[in-house]
């Protein structure tokens, strides 16, 4: 289901949710010895573009995100996480100053117009409840200009008003790939900007998402079969109604989401949309 007319398909950029995991090493993807000052340039070689997720632990600050963007070749892309006092511990005294701090501290990024999408991910205790709704709208209100894409966690925003909403703000929804759990949002190919889609791949270890346990919840090998799934039924429609989409991989445990990644972009390659 696209909500925008059809397009020729457009760029594809395709990597994993954050970089910098030593298990990494362990894993084979980065060689023996790796310092952590060398795993961006490392990960580059591999991939075009990765969505920044120490940005949700902290405030980001602009000389931090310029020594990291120096790193990165040219033409390297970012998506970053909005910080989590903004989606997860919102204080409604400090909220918009927060707004303002992450602003600042991303301006490295937007001014060299290598940030993609900032994503604001909402978590499943986070409903479509009138609170919750108004606070979205005056978060995104705060955060216009910069280029946006909300990832919903529960389900209750699966709705056609949510998408016509963000669709009149040109703000992206993140498609999920996730357990299929009660509540959790649903899989959905909807296109709400025609600039961009983003879709994020968590793994289906159900266990792991009850347990709260986050090594377990992101510990999942997708097969050949699942990619191709998506590939066919859910990518390759929404290229058609976007500008340029984004694709990272969550499932980080034993460095299996550059592994999936990898398979990913050679099935997109024989599909002629990469």
């Amino acid at each position: 289901m696209s909500r925008e007319q059809p397009k020729t398909p457009g760029r594809l950029w395709v990597g994993t949710s954050g970089y910098s995991y030593t298990e990494w090493i362990n894993a084979g993807f980065y060689p023996p010895g790796t310092r952590s000052g060398q795993m961006l340039p490392l990960y580059a070689r591999t991939f075009p573009i990765t969505e920044l997720n120490f940005t949700w632990y902290q405030m980001p600050k602009a000389a931090a995100i310029e020594r990291m963007r120096q790193y990165a070749p040219p033409g390297f892309r970012f998506a970053a996480k909005l910080t989590r006092t903004l989606t997860h511990e919102v204080d409604p005294n400090q909220w918009r100053g927060q707004v303002s701090q992450y602003r600042d501290g991303m301006a490295p990024l937007t001014q060299a117009r290598q940030l993609t999408a900032v994503l604001l991910q909402f978590p499943p205790s986070f409903p479509r409840a009138p609170k919750n709704r108004h606070y979205l709208a005056a978060l995104l209100d705060e955060l216009d200009g910069l280029p946006l894409a909300v990832e919903f966690r529960h389900a209750s925003w699966a709705t056609d008003r949510v998408f016509a909403e963000l669709e009149r703000r040109r703000t992206t929804l993140v498609a999920v790939d996730e357990p299929n759990l009660p509540d959790l949002f649903p899989q959905l190919d909807v296109v709400t900007n025609p600039d961009l889609f983003y879709i994020r791949f968590h793994g289906r270890n159900a266990r792991g998402w009850r347990s709260g346990n986050m090594q377990m919840q992101f510990d999942y090998d997708y097969s050949d079969a699942e990619l191709r799934e998506w590939a066919d039924k859910t990518i390759t429609p929404m290229t058609r109604h976007a500008g340029s989409g984004v694709i990272f991989f969550n499932n980080h445990v034993r460095a299996q989401a550059p592994k999936n990644a990898r398979r990913l972009i050679s099935q997109l390659i024989e599909r002629g949309l990469l």
